[in-house]
Formats: C-alpha cells, structure tokens, sequence
C-alpha cells in the first residue's frame, strides 16, 4: 500500500480537523464557520485561495514547480451537513441542534486538506491544481452555483474528479467505474382538487383521497409497462396529505414525491405519463390537478478515460484486488453539474464495517444518512495519499 509518508504522519492532526468539523455542521450556503477553517488552513500553508463561489464555497490554488504547463485538474470535496439530529454521543457529536454530518462530508473535506497540505509543501509537479470546497450538495445544488459563478472560467479544468465514502464497502477498497454511477433527482407535487362532503354522504361530493389512490396505483404501470424493462427508473410517491377530521372528505388532496432515473430520454418519458395520467384520472372522477415537476440534479455520469484513469491509480497504489465494481445507485449527486461541463469521475472510498463506531447503537456499516452514523478517520491518510497519487498520475 503506498501511502504518503508526509500524510501517514499528521494522521492525529487530521483526525483533529475531522472531528472538529463534525462538531460543528452546517447546512447548505451557511457553511460559514466550515468555509473559515478550510481557508485558515489553507492560508497557513501557502496556498492562495478564492472565496464566495456559490455563496460559501471557495477553491484554493496550488501551482506545481517542475515547469510551465498549462494543465490543470480539479479535486472536489463537499462541506454541508443534514438538517437531523445526531444520536452520537462522543465527544465530537454535534453541538448544533437539528444539524448532523450524517453523509461524511466532514471526511471529504478533511481528505482534500490532507492533500492540499502535502502537494504546498511537495511541488514537484508541472501544471495546476484547484482545490474545489463546494457548499450546498444536501439538495442546494452548490456545484451548480459555484459553475454559475464562474467556476471553470475563472480555473480552466482539464478534468475533474470527486470521491464520496460508502459504508459497507472494505476499508483498503475503493469503486470506480464509467458510464452512469448516480440517479438524477427529481420531485412532484400534485394537488387533487375535489369537492368536500360529510363522509358519511360521499354522494354529495367528490373523494380526492379516492382519486389520490388510483394516481398512486397508476404511477406503477409507467414503471412497469411504458418504460422498457432493461432501464433503470424508480417513482416513489413519499407524502400524501388530506383532510383534518374522520367524519369529513376532504376538498382536495397533495401527493409529492420523488422520480430517478440515469438517463433523460427515461425521465422525459415519465414526467409526460405522469402529467398525462393525473390530468386524465382527475378528470375522469369529475375532479381537477395541479400538476408540478422540478429536475433538481441530472445523472452522475462518469468519462470513460478519466474512470480509466482512475482505476490505473487506485490499482497502482494499492494493487488490483482493491478495486472493485463501482454498482449504480439511485441515489443524486450534485457533482453531476460538474462532470456535465468538465470530463472527470466520481468514485467511492470504503468507510468500513462500522466497527470504528462508538458502540451502543447495533452493529454494521451505518449507511449514509443515518443518525448513528460516522466518517471512519482510518480513511484520512488512504484518500488524502489517492488525491496526491491522483495529481502526480495526473501529469505525469
């Protein structure tokens, strides 16, 4: 396992910065605290830095000294936390109320410094690095600002590259692999208009909870007999809200929820059914809808060469039974707006069987979003030394 020397070394000072983060989360475009420590940080070891891209985010700039090239590469870390409550009880759970780094980004972040101190110290490299601090991927889309400010006008990036934790894969492995990794995101609202009664004289009126039911149902065939069976697709209605009182239907009826899919031929199918679906059935039980749909982040596409590259790196530090098959999830990334603009990948770090945890609440890795959760600092010195394998690899 070739791992950074340097890095290895200020594995306790990492883990400090690790957990002072986690102590602290923020959510997304109020990273301001978090903001602060990294520019510090960054400040202290030389490295100019570049404030107020998407609101709270920042790149810092580390130029190499072994010549005059104009390459560059692009390393991204996400800051923001979750608006829920920590079940931890060790000495670095959160001391805000309702805010947790339940996703690990407080390891992402303290991963990317690791780097960042070793390459301002170790120049020994021809071209350009841009460290990417991005707010805001808890849902704000901070990747998107940060592009709206002027992201890779103002740093040119030849490629880009993130990498997020996941819990249950081996500490030592990582998961890289082209092609589609994440879902896009997207949301409905449909608000079912009927007509209210006395339930016990439902002829006088018009049941949308009744109408919500059949929508509900039907959503499932778009699912199962309009998108092909080899496509991945997932519709999931999360939240219906009705009525205040059990002696009385309701006037009208919300329905939200949630669409993923990994391409948008798939998703343009399945907001046009829907739509077409909750205008029709509404009609047909003499009622009305509203009908809203929002694309929030588009699918995480990984660049063949640069997951190709990728995968070289990983197994050149760590040997090929390291690397494993990166399986889609249906999960979102903002980091998709990224790679929209710029070639690059994404891949995942082992966070471990969850044994680094503080014991007390069950066993298993603790998946991501989880109130028990914790990034494993073990990793700290792994993917600070993948960042720096990862630039040097680079251009070479």
């Amino acid at each position: 396992m070739k791992l950074v020397d340097s890095i290895v070394s200020q594995a306790a000072s990492l883990s400090a910065i690790r957990r002072d983060l986690h102590a602290h989360p923020e959510l997304c475009f109020k990273e301001e605290r978090t903001a602060q420590r990294v520019s510090e940080l960054l400040t202290q070891w030389g490295i100019p830095i570049h404030t107020g891209l998407g609101t709270t985010g920042l790149v810092g700039v580390i130029k190499g000294t072994r010549g005059q090239s104009t390459r560059s590469i692009g390393l991204r870390a996400d800051m923001d936390a979750l608006p829920m409550q920590e079940f931890n009880t060790f000495a670095h759970a959160s001391q805000n109320p309702g805010r947790m780094h339940a996703c690990g980004h407080d390891g992402h972040t303290a991963m990317l410094l690791a780097a960042a101190q070793h390459l301002a110290q170790h120049r020994d490299f021809d071209g350009t690095v841009y460290l990417i601090f991005q707010p805001a991927e808890e849902g704000g889309g901070g990747a998107r600002e940060m592009i709206k400010d002027g992201l890779f006008e103002r740093f040119p990036m030849d490629a880009v590259f993130g990498m997020h934790n996941w819990p249950g894969l081996e500490v030592g492995k990582f998961a890289c692999s082209p092609g589609p990794v994440m879902a896009s995101s997207n949301e409905f609202k449909i608000t079912i208009q009927g007509k209210g009664s006395h339930a016990a004289l439902p002829h006088n009126g018009v049941d949308p909870v009744l109408v919500a039911c059949q929508l509900v149902q039907a959503f499932q065939t778009i699912i199962t007999r309009n998108k092909k069976p080899i496509d991945a697709g997932v519709i999931s209605v999360t939240m219906i809200h009705a009525g205040e009182a059990t002696n009385v239907i309701p006037d009208h009826c919300e329905l939200r929820g949630t669409v993923r899919t990994f391409t948008k031929e798939v998703l343009d199918m399945i907001e046009r059914r829907m739509r077409h679906l909750s205008e029709h059935l509404c009609a047909s039980f003499e009622s009305q809808c509203t009908f809203e749909f929002k694309r929030n982040y588009p699918p995480t596409f990984n660049h063949s060469d640069e997951s190709a590259f990728v995968q070289k790196v990983i197994k050149d530090m760590l040997g090929d039974k390291q690397l494993v098959h990166q399986e889609p999830t249906m999960g979102a990334e903002d980091f998709s707006f990224m790679l929209d603009k710029v070639p690059g990948a994404y891949f995942f770090i082992g966070n471990g069987d969850g044994v680094h945890r503080e014991i007390g609440h069950g066993g298993g890795p603790c998946m991501l979003h989880n109130p028990s959760y914790d990034f494993n600092d073990e990793l700290l010195p792994l993917g600070g030394s993948l960042w720096v394998n990862l630039v040097h690899a680079w251009f070479k």
